[in-house]
């Protein structure tokens, strides 16, 4: 679904799981572990991607579910 994609991103002291193209987070979380699971949770369920940013803003990781829809083929 484009534009429903899960971007875990630095959200004032802590983190925050947002819908693409949204303002307003889904969930919070001090930790950026609790968030990274909370988003990849939302992910799964959505059947979308899930994008985990760095604290500088910058994407360090990205994830499809379910993993048949990732375009790399790429194991592991």
């Amino acid at each position: 679904m484009p534009g429903q994609d899960i971007h875990t991103v630095p959200h004032g002291d802590g983190w925050a799981n947002i819908v693409e193209g949204g303002k307003r987070p889904i969930s919070t979380a001090a930790r950026k572990a609790e968030a990274r699971e909370q988003g990849r949770e939302e992910a799964k369920k959505r059947g979308v991607e899930h994008f985990i940013h760095k604290r500088d803003g910058t994407i360090g990781e990205r994830n499809t579910y379910p993993r048949s829809r990732d375009p790399r083929h790429i194991e592991g």
